[in-house]
This record gives C-alpha cells, structure tokens and sequence, in this order.
C-alpha cells in the first residue's frame, strides 16, 4: 500500500476511533434498557482500540492502552464480576441476585433502574474490550517471534 493510502486509513482511523469508543461506552451504558450490554459494548469498544493500532503501529496503538493495562483491566474486569455477585451473596441473596439482594432497581427505564445489572454490564464491558486488546497484542507479539510478520 503506498503512502497516500496509509494516510487515508490513518486520518479516518483517527477521526472514526473516538465516536467508536464512544458508542461502544454508549452500548455498555445502557444495555438493560436497549439492545446491547456488556459483550457487545466491550467488542466495539476493544475494536476501535485494534483499529487505532493496526491503522498506525502497536506503539501509537500502545499509547492508548498498553498490553500490561488490558491484561490489568481484564482481571479487574473479572474481579469487580466476582465482587457483585459476592455483595448479593452477603446481603443473602443467591451470587449476582438483583431485587432480592437489595440493590436499589431505580425508575423503570432510567440509566439506573436495573440494580446489579448496570453494575454487572459494565464490569463485562471492562472484561471484553481489554480481552479482545489483550488477545490482539497476544497474536502480534506471537508473530514476531515465529519471525512471520514484518
């Protein structure tokens, strides 16, 4: 590919990337009330962090956020999971119990009328979007190594 298509795929990859991550927080945000959620709010999020990375370099891709930081943000991810659904346990519910553990439900069809699940998506969201990152670094990193990519 020559150089004035690597800055057409630059220029759009930037200017595109942000309202991709914004959307993808947008999904996350409000999937108990619309389709979406968790899974498929971190997917979007995590590819727009691939396409930055690919569009440029690791380095650039790097910057915003590293392959220590996801691996970080997917534990946490993980961890804050677990967490919720070990509040409920102590509040005397079954694990990731909503009502009947006592979280709050909101007005119906407010950002925070669903209790432990606004909590629980955006945990999941966190997860998968630092899982696909770590996954792509993890692909990266073996290739060069094996000496395939250049």
């Amino acid at each position: 590919m020559g150089t004035l298509e690597n800055q057409i795929v630059r220029i759009t990859s930037r200017l595109v990337a942000p309202f991709i991550q914004v959307y993808g927080i947008y999904v996350i945000i409000h999937g108990h009330l619309s389709p979406g959620g968790g899974f498929s709010g971190g997917a979007i999020f995590g590819a727009s962090l691939v396409l930055v990375a690919l569009s440029f370099n690791l380095e650039v891709g790097a910057k915003q956020i590293s392959h220590d930081t996801a691996s970080i943000l997917e534990s946490g991810g993980a961890l804050g999971f677990v967490i919720t659904g070990l509040v409920a346990i102590a509040l005397g519910a079954n694990f990731l119990a909503n009502q009947s553990a006592g979280f709050p439900m909101g007005q119906t069809g407010q950002l925070f009328s669903a209790g432990a699940i606004f909590i629980i998506t955006f945990f999941l969201g966190i997860k998968v979007a630092s899982t696909i990152v770590t996954l792509f670094y993890n692909i990266i990193e073996g290739e060069d190594k094996s000496g395939d990519a250049h």
